[in-house]
C-alpha cells in the first residue's frame, strides 16, 4: 500500500477547527495522520480527536520522548489511543533532544540508545497485555499491567538517525522514523533498515514560488536543529559536514545571525520542500521512488491558508 501522511495540528489552527480538514483527507488520498510533541500539543490528544473524525486513517505519534513520561504511562497513553483506533495506531518513540528532555522537562538525557531500546522492550511486552517485572539497564518496572490492554497491541516504531539506532529499529521496532532528509538520502538510510523495514519520514514542505522567503525560513529552522549534536552527526555521516561546517562554526560562536547566512541555498533545498504545490507533491514523491515507505508532510507558514494548502497537497496521480 502506497501511504501519503500529514503532520497535524497545523499551526495557526485550532484544534478542534481541525474536523472538516481531518474528515477530507482520505477522499483525497491522504492514508496517514502523524502528530509531534515539543511544545506545543502533546502528541496523543490531537489523534484521540482524530480517530473519531476519520475512522479510517492511520495514526502515529512521531514521536514521543522515551524520557518525559514513566514507561507505565507511556504504556497507558498508547493503550488508550489503541483503543479509539483499532488496528490503525503507531506509537512512535525516540530520544527526542536534550533541550526538550533536560532544559524543558528537568529529565536527565542520559544513554539514549540504551533508554530507547530498554523503552522499546518494556512496550512491547506491557501492550500485549502482560504483567511486567524486569530490570532493564536504564530503568525497573515492578508488576505492570495495562488494565485496558489494546486489542490489537499498536505497532511500535522507532525514532532513528544513524545506523546503530536504524538497526535496532530493524531489529527489534516495527519501522524506523526519521527526518531532515533529502530524497538523495534515502537510499543510505534504507541500506541501514533493510527492505522490509517501514521507513518513515517528516518532510517540510513551504509551498510558495518566492524561493527567497521559503529559504529564509528554511535556514532559520535549519541552524535551528541541526546544530543540536544528533542531527549534526546525522549530517555528517550523510556527507554535508563540511557544507554545514561554517554555519556551526558561527552558531558556537554566538553568531545566530551568521549561521543562518551561512547555509548554503543548495543544503536548504536538499532539505526544505518548496515551490508550487505541483511542484512539492512531485519533490515529495522523488522521496518514495528512492525507497521511502512513508512521507508525512509538515506544512510550513507562508501567509496563506494553512489547511487549504494541506489539502492541495495530495499524492500525485
Amino acid at each position: 500500500m502506497s501511504r501519503w501522511g500529514i503532520t497535524l495540528p497545523l499551526t495557526g489552527v485550532p484544534l478542534t477547527a481541525h474536523r472538516s480538514l481531518v474528515e477530507r483527507l482520505p477522499d483525497l488520498g491522504f492514508t496517514d495522520i502523524w502528530s509531534a510533541e515539543t511544545a506545543g500539543t502533546d502528541a496523543f490528544t490531537p489523534l484521540a480527536l482524530a480517530s473519531q473524525w476519520a475512522p479510517t486513517l492511520r495514526l502515529g505519534t512521531a514521536i514521543v520522548p522515551v524520557y518525559t513520561r514513566g514507561p507505565g504511562l507511556l504504556a497507558m497513553s498508547a493503550a488508550t489511543i489503541a483503543e479509539l483506533a483499532p488496528g490503525r495506531f503507531v506509537l512512535g518513540i525516540g530520544t527526542s533532544s536534550p533541550v526538550i528532555v533536560n532544559s524543558w522537562n528537568a529529565m536527565a538525557f542520559d544513554e539514549p540508545f540504551k533508554r530507547s531500546r530498554d523503552t522499546l522492550r518494556f512496550l512491547r511486552a506491557a501492550l500485549a497485555g502482560e504483567k511486567v517485572t524486569a530490570s532493564y539497564d536504564t530503568f525497573s518496572v515492578s508488576k505492570f499491567r495495562l488494565e485496558r490492554p489494546p486489542v490489537p497491541p499498536p505497532q511500535v516504531m522507532l525514532a532513528a538517525l544513524r545506523p546503530g539506532m536504524l538497526r535496532l529499529a530493524a531489529r527489534e521496532a516495527d519501522g524506523a522514523i526519521t527526518n531532515w532528509l533529502a530524497p538523495s538520502d534515502v537510499p543510505r538510510v534504507r541500506a541501514e533498515v533493510g527492505p522490509d523495514t517501514e521507513l518513515v519520514a517528516r518532510i517540510f514542505v513551504c509551498p510558495t514560488t518566492d524561493a527567497e522567503a521559503a529559504r529564509g525560513l528554511g535556514r532559520m529552522m535549519i541552524s535551528s536543529y541541526l546544530t543540536v549534536p544528533v542531527y549534526a552527526a546525522f549530517h555528517e555521516w550523510l556527507g554535508r559536514g563540511e557544507a554545514l561546517k561554517p554555519m556551526h562554526d558561527a552558531w558556537a560562536a554566538g553568531d545566530r545571525k551568521g549561521a543562518n547566512a551561512a547555509i548554503p541555498d543548495s543544503v536548504v533545498d536538499d532539505l526544505i520542500v518548496h515551490g508550487s504545490v505541483d511542484a512539492c507533491r512531485e519533490r515529495i514523491a522523488e522521496y518514495q521512488a528512492a525507497g521511502l515507505d512513508t512521507p508525512v508532510i509538515a506544512v510550513l507558514p507562508t501567509g496563506e491558508d494553512p489547511a487549504a494548502l494541506a489539502l492541495s497537497l495530495t499524492p500525485p496521480g
